[in-house]
Order: structure tokens, then C-alpha cells, then sequence
């Protein structure tokens, strides 16, 4: 899979704008500031319908103007595929093949990318609500049904949040809390199924590309942390039992804080590097090799379940790594993987993959090969 065209129209900081990709390494040079970045989020927001730099989608629209357009032509083992997202004030709408799509839902996992940023070493080091985006994105790529249930999923969590809420410090209708913490519970165990089953292959990929990374030094193992008593093993029915029995532990605590303490809004990845916990006790290049290794095992993963590789963008990354770590990274994604690279300069990456690149300049939203 690859992008072969891309347009933009009143984004961020392009009136328009008309490219043609190679199908291997394309590489934009330019200072700091110049809309490198902008390029580089607009293929991740035609293929995820939502920015990776901001939850604010009127930011993405060009000073002044009521929408945006981005347009692509995706190169699949089967075809062509256009695809069209148009950004307004009044939301989102998404074409795929030209034909209208009625939930963002649909559209999502047509075109696959996997996006390196030097804000993605948070996975590793960040906020856990920054790793639960993590796995939600990437489930969300290759599975409609998950991008359904977790909609589903927040609307159940807001409606039991609200009523929670309306009741604090008083009288709690028996009735109505044990409807909501029942609808409340199909729909958690749900996600929390599908991210174990998601997170034990990431497991296996990762683990394996950490060990070449570290030169087998290191075995990377990563833990998903949810209710207490689940596992990687739990059955569906078993996930229900558990959380009505977390639910019912914390029932005063959530009559009195108005909020649901227990669920995948609260859940958590650690990672630990031979069992050591790499957030805590990890050097900066064991953070960063951690990460490095979830970003390569993504793509494998993904070519895996959607049997194509996908788009990957390297957004002002590779100056974050050293040689070693650089050159890992790039011998592989060789030849098979479209890749996107934002630098200020390719001086001093001495890399063939580098060398034999498609390169635009950019200069205050100008664009020249």
C-alpha cells in the first residue's frame, strides 16, 4: 500500500497544494516552522480522520476559511482507491472510492499509516492516557468492530459518569445504577478483550525486534494493566465477572467522587526491559528503543492482518536517534514500506535508503523538488 497523489485545499498553512509520491522513501527538507509537519499530517489525517498534534480539528482549517479538503490516491494490492476528507466547523465528512461514507467508523482502516514523532517517546515515558490513544489508533486501523464498541463504549461511560454525577452524597437509585453498570460492563469487557488479544501480538513482534535492536542484550516485555484478577486468558464472560465484582468493591468511592474508577478508561501499558520497569528505571536510549520497537512492531502487525504494509511517517525522528538506532530503523523499512521523513537536513545520515529518496524542499508553504 502507498499514496501515490495527494491535495490539499485550506489546510493549515497551504491555499493548495498538488503532490506525487515515490512508492519507496520521500524525503521534505526545510527549517523549522515552514510546513514540513503540516504535509506529514494531513496523509496521517486522510487516513485516520483526526489529527495526531491536536483534538481541535478548526486548528487543521486555513486562517479564515469555513473548510479544508484533503484528497489521495492510495495505491492497493487490488486497485486504486481515492479517498476524500473534508474538515468544516460543523464536523467531518469521508469518501472512500467516491462514494460517501456514513460513519467516520467506515472510513477509518481503508489506508494504513504508522506515524513516528518525537512526541511518540510518551508512549513509553508520557501520561498512561497517552498509551490507552495508542492502542485504541492502532486497534481502530485494522478493526471497524473496535472503533464501534469503543463510540459505544463513551457514550455508556458518559451516560453512568452523569448519573454518578446527579447522585453524589445522596440517595442512589438501586435501579437505574445496576441498568447503567450492567450496560456499563457488556461494553468494557469488550475493549478490554480485544485489547489483550491486540497487545499479545504487539507483544510478540516487539519483543523480537527490541532483542535485534539491543543486539540481544535486552528482552522487552510488555504488560497490559487493567482490573485486578484479568489476564491475557480471560473469556468475556470471565472479564463481566471481574469488573462487577471492582464495581461493587469501589461503589462508595464513585457515589462520592460522581466518576466510573474502574474500567478501560483506566487502563495502562508498562513495559520493562529484562524486568526492569523501563519508564521508571530506563535510560533515555532504553526509552527510546522501546518506542522505536512499538512503532516497527506496528507495522508488522499490520501487515500481517491487512496482508499489505503500511504508510509510515517519520516526523522529524530520525535526528532523536542515534546512527545505530537510525540504521536499524531504515534498513527496515528498505524497499517495502512507503516512508515520509521531515528533517532540516539529511547531512550526516549516511544511509542508502536516504541517498536513492524522492527529496522536497519546503519554504514558507512552498514546496520544489
Amino acid at each position: 500500500m502507498y499514496i501515490e497523489k495527494l491535495q490539499l485545499k485550506n489546510y493549515r498553512n497551504y491555499e493548495e497544494l498538488d503532490l506525487e509520491f515515490s512508492p519507496h522513501i520521500n524525503v521534505f527538507i526545510g527549517e523549522n516552522a515552514q510546513g514540513k509537519t503540516n504535509v506529514m499530517e494531513a496523509i496521517y489525517v486522510l487516513a485516520m480522520a483526526k489529527s495526531h498534534r491536536t483534538s481541535n480539528d478548526k486548528e487543521l482549517l486555513r486562517w479564515q476559511k469555513d473548510y479544508a479538503k484533503i484528497e489521495g490516491v492510495i495505491k492497493k494490492k487490488y486497485g486504486d482507491l481515492p479517498m476524500q476528507l473534508v474538515i468544516a466547523k460543523q464536523g467531518k465528512k469521508g469518501k472512500v472510492n467516491h462514494l460517501a461514507q456514513s460513519k467516520l467508523s467506515e472510513y477509518i482502516g481503508q489506508m494504513n499509516v504508522v506515524m513516528f514523532a518525537p512526541e511518540d517517546l510518551n508512549v513509553v515515558k508520557g501520561s498512561p492516557q497517552f498509551r490507552r490513544r495508542f492502542i485504541d489508533m492502532e486497534i481502530g486501523q485494522i478493526s471497524q468492530t473496535y472503533l464501534y464498541d469503543l463510540m459505544q463504549f463513551s457514550k455508556i461511560l458518559k451516560q453512568r459518569n452523569q448519573f454518578l454525577k446527579q447522585h453524589v452524597h445522596k440517595q442512589v437509585d438501586a435501579v437505574m445504577h445496576e441498568v447503567y453498570t450492567e450496560q456499563y460492563i457488556q461494553s468494557a469487557a469488550q475493549i478490554i478483550h480485544r485489547r489483550f488479544l491486540f497487545m499479545g501480538l504487539l507483544q510478540n513482534w516487539a519483543a523480537q525486534i527490541h532483542h535485534g535492536i539491543s543486539r540481544g542484550q535486552e528482552q522487552l516485555v510488555i504488560k497490559y494493566k487493567t482490573a485486578k484478577g484479568l489476564t491475557s486468558s480471560s473469556t468475556i464472560e470471565e472479564i463481566k465477572q471481574v469488573l462487577t465484582v471492582r464495581l461493587d468493591e469501589v461503589f462508595q468511592r464513585e457515589r462520592e467522587r460522581g466518576v466510573t474508577l474502574v474500567g478501560p478508561h483506566r487502563d495502562d501499558l508498562q513495559f520493562y526491559v529484562n524486568d526492569y520497569d523501563v519508564q521508571v528505571y530506563g535510560s533515555q536510549g532504553q526509552q527510546r528503543t522501546t518506542a522505536l520497537s512499538l512503532k516497527l512492531a506496528e507495522i508488522e502487525l499490520i501487515k500481517q492482518e491487512t496482508k499489505e504494509p503500511p504508510i509510515l511517517l517519520l516526523d522529524d525522528v530520525l535526528s532523536e536517534l542515534d546512527d545505530y538506532r537510525q540504521s536499524h530503523l531504515l534498513n527496515t523499512i528498505k524497499s517495502e514500506v512507503q516512508t515520509f521523513v521531515t528533517t532540516t537536513s539529511i547531512e550526516g545520515i549516511e544511509h542508502e535508503t536516504i541517498r536513492e529518496a524522492k527529496v522536497f524542499h519546503v519554504k514558507q508553504g512552498c514546496i520544489q523538488q
